[in-house]
């Protein structure tokens, strides 16, 4: 049987969403907010990640320890994960739990927040904080983002800082949980074998009662120019090179080519920058990406290196980019072998219904429309040579912001 899509809005807001699968063996399901670092102000940086961690401290009826024992109980696959442009709540179980895990959610969605929890936890985001700023990837990655988009909050560091989460205050977080966590600023998309009515009688009983408050996004669009930075780091023993350029937005249809550049020039096998960099020797690694972000969006270079190579690392890397914007001479073969393995990929996460609820929710939350898995596979396997070519039209791969971390 064809899987159905399937939509409902309550009266305050919340809309509900599923891809109904008959012949499917389990339901997933998650809560998708349409909040994140880009919505914070500098003073709260890292708020949206801290109040995502908060919502598993407990409920008006539940404790901390009765969510975590009541996943376990339906044997879910459960957790939640922060960015720049969402926080999403998810658990993926048999359909005979899908109504207890609704609950669930649900409920942790309106959370204690109580003093006592929030003081314990702002330790434990502050050691998080330490692990990453001990990784240099993570390093190179948050000072790229605040060099390229400078004041703009998708520079914002998602965990924030050691000082700006040291100084946050219980009544700054609850005053952006009333604001972002209303029904008409969060999507619930199902997928799987799913009772698509009583799922939002569930959900109207759990979440009728929520308030909606307008919540807004600022979508002022980054001015990013070029500039290179090099950070000399003690501790290191390899060279960290990337770099950001503009790229098409999560809305803009060249976002197909986007993707299909994207591999041809930095997929882990077989790509431009693989063959240029990875297959001689000189780098570690060598990647080129495309981020589709809400009304904007990005390219990033990534390599790691000896450092006694980096100098002709970065060169071979700008110069494998540059040659490709300015030769726009990417191939039939190349975008053809490019289509086929992002189709694979799409695919392969369509199969399982927690891959389903991940695209439908995300996608919602965007485009405030459904586009169908067949639907995403036609529009890539449109892409033509010629697309790619009107894309390094629109958005030639410059300016770059670069940021190079080296030992001293």
């Amino acid at each position: 049987m064809a899987i159905t899509f399937e939509h409902h809005s309550l009266t305050n807001g919340l809309t509900i969403l599923s891809e109904t699968d008959p012949d499917a063996h389990t339901a997933a399901i998650g809560f998708f907010v349409k909040t994140g670092a880009r919505d914070e102000e500098p003073a709260r940086m890292g708020v949206s990640h801290f109040l995502e961690h908060m919502m598993f401290k407990g409920t008006d009826r539940r404790t901390a320890d009765d969510v975590n024992r009541e996943f376990d109980e339906i044997g879910a696959d459960y957790n939640a994960f922060t960015s720049h442009e969402q926080t999403v709540y998810y658990a993926h179980v048999l359909p005979e739990f899908l109504p207890r895990a609704t609950d669930l959610l649900a409920d942790m969605l309106r959370p204690s927040l109580r003093d006592d929890d929030f003081a314990m936890e702002k330790k434990v985001i502050l050691e998080e904080i330490g692990m990453y700023d001990d990784r240099p990837e993570w390093r190179l990655q948050d000072r790229l983002l605040e060099e390229h988009f400078g004041d703009h909050p998708l520079g914002f560091r998602v965990l924030g800082t050691t000082e700006t989460v040291s100084a946050l205050t219980p009544d700054q977080m609850k005053g952006y949980f009333d604001d972002r966590y209303s029904p008409d600023n969060l999507v619930v998309a199902a997928a799987g074998r799913v009772d698509f009515d009583a799922l939002c009688r569930d959900l109207e009983q759990c979440c009728g009662g929520w308030s909606r408050t307008d919540a807004q996004r600022d979508h002022g669009e980054p001015q990013p120019d070029d500039r290179r930075l090099v950070v000399d780091d003690d501790k290191l023993t390899r060279c960290y090179l990337a770099f950001l350029c503009s790229a098409p937005s999560a809305q803009n249809e060249q976002r197909y080519a986007a993707k299909v550049l994207a591999d041809v020039l930095g997929d882990a096998e077989g790509s431009r920058l693989y063959w240029a960099l990875v297959d001689p020797g000189l780098a570690d690694e060598a990647d080129f990406s495309f981020m589709p972000q809400d009304r904007t969006g990005a390219f990033m270079a990534y390599a790691t290196c000896d450092p006694g190579r980096a100098d002709q690392v970065e060169q071979t890397l700008l110069q494998t980019v540059d040659a490709t914007a300015a030769k726009k001479d990417v191939t039939a073969d190349e975008v053809e072998r490019a289509v086929n393995k992002l189709a694979t990929l799409a695919t392969l996460q369509g199969e399982r219904p927690a891959g389903r609820m991940h695209g439908l929710g995300s996608r919602w939350l965007v485009h405030s429309a459904y586009r169908s898995l067949e639907e995403e596979l036609a529009a890539l396997r449109a892409v033509t040579v010629e697309d790619v070519t009107a894309l390094l039209e629109a958005f030639p791969l410059s300016p770059k912001t670069i940021v190079r971390q080296s030992p001293s």
